[in-house]
């Protein structure tokens, strides 16, 4: 894991997005193509959780407005994955709209939890399934834990910019998140000990509010 819980990947990633989308905003359709390829995946998996077998229609939709709102955005290369999945989510909760299927109101708790150290829950949760078994896992998680989860793995937002999207408090989205990945630890048969559930103060889900 890198500073902050940030995974690695998505934080070494994110100079190299910073960059093609400051090209791609030049017009550099190569440089557009690239930032395609480094978001596109963890949008994907996060719309899956969402919409499931329409998440590739709802991508395309998402996409077409990110290609043409880009000249708009401003900041690096993690916000703009920030930026992308707000935008993907907007489109996410139109197409449910359309289905007549509204999201589940949760009722968000700030009460003080034993939240993980710093070991990686995430990663010791998922890595041992496939990117679909953990996702029908996700989907059946209250919304909150599941959106919360999908944010912060999956589309690798640290945790202010994860609250951002859904427009809620980083507490909040932080308890949602470490519910979420102990509900599925549990599910995954792992200990809290594998799982990295400490009483140390949270390193793994997002900075303290």
């Amino acid at each position: 894991m890198g500073q902050q819980g940030k995974p690695r990947r998505v934080q070494a990633y994110d100079g190299e997005l910073g960059a093609a989308v400051a090209r791609a905003q030049e017009g550099d359709e190569a440089a557009f193509t690239a930032a395609y390829r480094l978001v596109h995946p963890g949008l994907l998996g996060y719309l899956r959780g969402l919409v499931g077998d329409d998440a590739e229609d709802v991508a395309s939709d998402a996409w077409l407005e990110i290609a043409r709102d880009l000249g708009r955005f401003r900041g690096d290369g993690a916000g703009f994955r920030g930026w992308t999945a707000t935008i993907a989510r907007h489109r996410a909760l139109d197409h449910l709209r359309r289905q007549r299927v509204r999201p589940r109101p949760t009722q968000l708790e700030a009460d003080v939890l034993d939240l993980p150290g710093p070991h990686s829950t995430h990663d010791q949760a998922l890595e041992s399934l496939s990117t679909e078994r953990a996702l029908d896992l996700v989907r059946g998680l209250p919304r909150d834990q599941a959106e919360a989860v999908l944010l912060r793995v999956v589309v690798g937002l640290e945790g202010p910019a994860a609250a951002r999207v859904l427009g809620k408090r980083p507490g909040a989205v932080r308890t949602a998140a470490y519910r979420g990945l102990k509900r599925l630890a549990r599910e995954l048969g792992t200990t809290g000990r594998r799982a990295g559930v400490t009483d140390e103060a949270p390193r793994t889900l997002g900075e303290s509010t």
